[in-house]
């Protein structure tokens, strides 16, 4: 028989790492939940088109990334999600959410697939947390997404992350903009890869994003969008810097960080970590009003939200020594049975104090009374509650304490009572 393994860009989570991953969730349930999100879950896969209309057809995404099959009656290709923004915007247009109430504050935390070269941080089936503000989309539904998402980043304890922050303007502003760009990168044309020339004819503001050296050379010496911004588009970027400002969140302009799709407006904005090497971002995002139109929305659909990668996010947080600093809980109480035919006792007080709410070990394994204790200690269990001859008879339990070795003889409704504690996660600091 062949041993099996994960397939190549997936990969499996042992419980120890779960539990960072979970303290991660937890943080961004926690946070989520004071600015008033609520949690959104979507399918996992949508039809092709949904992707093909909300991310676009000319990215890499659409073109070379996504896993896709037909096991549609009907012949529809469907396809594992690569993003979720598409899949909430979905949800809502469906839903009529907007016809409920003005603003929706949605979040997630979800699983995404894409036909990616795997690396550090970057795997094939990878986890994003983010957000949507749907209903409103100004500077301050902006600077709101951004400033929960800092929030979550600095809740975590990450240090020196980079927010970099542009305007895309409007539609027109854009057209003037790619006109220019246009005009500026005829004359290079020869020297652009096989890309960036395809994306000149399609959408040039997309080779701004270029990762090859000597495109970035040539970028270097193009026009800013900024400099084809309205008044008003210039005041729109100005206020949420403003409101970035008042509350101390710092930021680098780069004018070089675009949308390439028509849908994104005004906003966009990516954060960084120099921790991560080439692939540097953890999380981004900004205003995308026109999405709802490309989804079939009969009117535009005032949006503005943030993506963050969980991978990306926990390998900047291992790097900074933050996952060292979190201690997974043991249990509260460890039952040591003392002679094997008490097994059936030990196992009913285990079960007295799991329903009383009391993290609970009692082994399964008839092992020595020796064994169990040396369990118990790699566990960093609390207490060890003894069931013994004499505590079965006299019902008065031995609770010794693991820290203080300091021992009690108590009824088992004292030491539930003694024990019970409020529930908790997985980790601690």
């Amino acid at each position: 028989m062949p041993q099996y393994q994960a397939v190549k860009g997936a990969r499996d989570i042992f419980p120890e790492e779960s539990a960072q991953w979970k303290y991660v969730e937890e943080v961004v349930h926690t946070v989520a939940s004071l600015y008033g999100f609520s949690e959104i879950r979507v399918p996992v896969f949508e039809y092709t088109e949904l992707f093909q209309r909300g991310i676009g057809s000319t990215t890499d995404i659409v073109g070379k990334e996504m896993f896709s099959f037909l096991p549609d009656p009907n012949g529809r290709s469907i396809t594992l999600r690569p993003e979720m923004t598409a899949g909430v915007m979905r949800a809502a247009l469906q839903k009529s959410l907007l016809s409920t109430a003005p603003l929706h504050k949605l979040y997630y935390i979800g699983e995404l697939f894409r036909k990616e070269r795997p690396q550090a941080g970057r795997q094939r089936q990878f986890s994003q947390f983010g957000a949507e503000l749907l209903g409103v989309s100004s500077p301050a539904a902006v600077a709101e997404v951004i400033t929960l998402m800092m929030q979550v980043f600095q809740s975590l304890g990450l240090r020196g992350l980079k927010l970099r922050i542009n305007s895309l303007g409007d539609k027109d502003d854009r057209h003037r903009y790619r006109e220019a760009l246009k005009s500026y990168f005829l004359p290079f044309q020869e020297m652009l890869d096989d890309s960036s020339k395809e994306r000149l004819e399609k959408n040039p503001l997309r080779i701004l994003d270029s990762k090859n050296p000597a495109i970035k050379e040539i970028v270097a010496g193009a026009p800013r969008l900024y400099d084809y911004l309205s008044p008003s588009s210039v005041e729109d970027f100005e206020k949420v810097l403003f409101y970035l400002a008042e509350r101390g969140i710092a930021y680098d302009i780069d004018h070089l960080l675009v949308r390439g799709l028509d849908y994104y407006c005004h906003t966009a904005f990516e954060v960084t970590s120099s921790e991560l090497g080439a692939q540097d971002a953890i999380g981004g995002g900004g205003r995308y009003d026109g999405l709802s139109r490309e989804l079939g929305s009969s009117t535009d659909v005032p949006a503005a939200g943030f993506a963050a990668g969980m991978e990306r996010v926990l390998l900047t947080m291992e790097k900074q020594g933050l996952l060292a600093a979190l201690t997974p809980h043991g249990p509260v109480a460890y039952v040591v049975i003392q002679q094997q035919e008490l097994e059936d006792h030990g196992m009913q007080v285990a079960w007295r104090l799991r329903k009383a709410g009391i993290r609970t070990e009692i082994d399964l394994a008839g092992r020595s009374m020796k064994a169990q204790m040396r369990d118990a200690n790699r566990m960093r269990a609390a207490w060890a509650l003894f069931i013994g001859a004499a505590e079965v008879t006299t019902g008065l339990y031995t609770l010794k304490n693991l820290v203080t070795s300091e021992q009690s003889t108590l009824s088992l409704e004292a030491v539930l009572e003694l024990l019970q504690e409020p529930a908790s996660g997985e980790l601690q600091k």
